[in-house]
């Protein structure tokens, strides 16, 4: 069978969790099916890093550049010239006019709960490019029961459309014992320890004003660090940080944002925090959580949406819409090393439940099934 992949956004240099899934599942699903015998075509608008995927004989590379709608012209014509047997798009959209056999991924519909969190432009498209996906496809593929639920009752998409996979865990993340490793990190972004970490990026709906409000509460001696992009509508979220920022004992800002955290960095800058902190309002799944866990760091992160689901009880749940529980929560996990200790051996244990190669496993299944319909 050959199974067409748009791949446009694996390409990403600073990928946040979309980027990721795209990266991560076409990695594993390259020896999954070379095993079951398929050949997949990957669709780039722009040229891939030499080392991007493995070399591997089921693999066939489109490089088809296009200055502007390369979905829905460009990759639309490619598709039209030379149909695949099924495409998939893990990230993004199905061209307008394609109508052979299609699965999608549909990351959350958080829009819909908060939809002040989001630009107008960018709900109008979440709302339009949901909606297709679920009207053209053969399969939607969804992160998370929550959404599951969501597709379901929202946009009235048939249970038996739906087919829920979790992502797997970043295979590159894993505890860091090396000191002298986590302090070249730390200097290189200007981080004091103690620290309490967030890694994401920036935006409304990482509800990081609340979390802000909660730290300022707790009133512990550690740094919280605001790792990630700025995203949009950021500025009510700067304008908290520097109301509330205050010097620590050594003159150190309390609050730093030390931007985008190379992937070479990560599993150093989390296993050296006392605590990552994911207070969010609404999640489609919650990579965070699962690197946290990886790298044997207690988790913080809110009771609603998917974020449950993965954190499995391997996580302090809080309401996100509490503050003082937020803050409670933060003075919980900084004075109880037994709690921190317990949450950690959970979350190693918990992290082992998603794989890529699971995840790739169950959607080669669905797009099998799509292709042969």
């Amino acid at each position: 069978m050959l199974i067409g992949i748009d791949a446009s956004r694996a390409v990403a240099r600073q990928r946040t969790g979309t980027e990721a899934y795209s990266y991560f599942l076409i990695r594993a699903l390259i020896p999954a099916a070379a095993r079951r015998g398929h050949t997949l075509r990957l669709y780039y608008n722009s040229p891939p890093p030499p080392s991007l995927f493995p070399h591997d004989a089921c693999l066939e590379d489109r490089v088809i550049p296009f200055p502007r709608l390369w979905t829905h012209i460009r990759l639309a014509w490619e598709l039209r010239q030379h149909p695949p047997d099924v495409f998939f798009t893990p990230a993004h959209v199905i061209p307008i006019a394609y109508r052979r056999a299609s699965v999608a991924t549909i990351h959350d519909m958080g829009y819909l709960h908060f939809s002040d969190a989001h630009p107008w432009r960018q709900l109008t498209y979440l709302r339009w490019s949901t909606r297709h996906n679920a009207r053209v496809t053969h399969r939607l593929v969804v992160d998370s029961l929550a959404t599951q639920r969501d597709l379901a009752y929202f946009d009235k998409v048939a249970q038996a459309k739906i087919v829920a996979v979790y992502p797997g865990a970043d295979p590159d993340l894993h505890p860091v014992k090396d000191e002298a490793a986590i302090t070249a990190v730390l200097r290189k972004y200007a981080i004091t320890p103690p620290y309490l970490l967030f890694v994401s990026t920036l935006q409304p709906r990482k509800n990081l004003i609340r979390l802000i409000e909660a730290f300022t509460q707790a009133q512990t001696p550690h740094q919280l660090v605001l790792a990630g992009k700025v995203g949009w509508l950021a500025q009510p979220i700067l304008e908290a940080i520097a109301a509330h920022r205050q010097p620590l004992a050594n003159g150190d800002d309390s609050i730093i944002t030390p931007g985008f955290v190379a992937d070479a960095d990560k599993a150093a800058l989390i296993s050296g925090a006392t605590a990552v902190l994911y207070p969010s309002l609404y999640e489609g799944f919650g990579f965070p959580v699962l690197e946290a866990q990886a790298c044997g760091v207690p988790v913080l992160c809110a009771n609603t949406s998917s974020l449950p689901e993965v954190a499995g009880e391997a996580a302090l749940l809080v309401n996100p819409l509490d503050t003082a529980g937020i803050r409670d929560g933060i003075r919980q996990l900084v004075r109880d090393p037994l709690l921190r200790a317990e949450l950690v051996e959970r979350g190693l244990e918990n992290v082992k439940r998603f794989t890529w190669e699971e995840t790739a496993g169950r959607i080669l299944d669905v797009l099998e099934e799509a292709g042969s319909g």
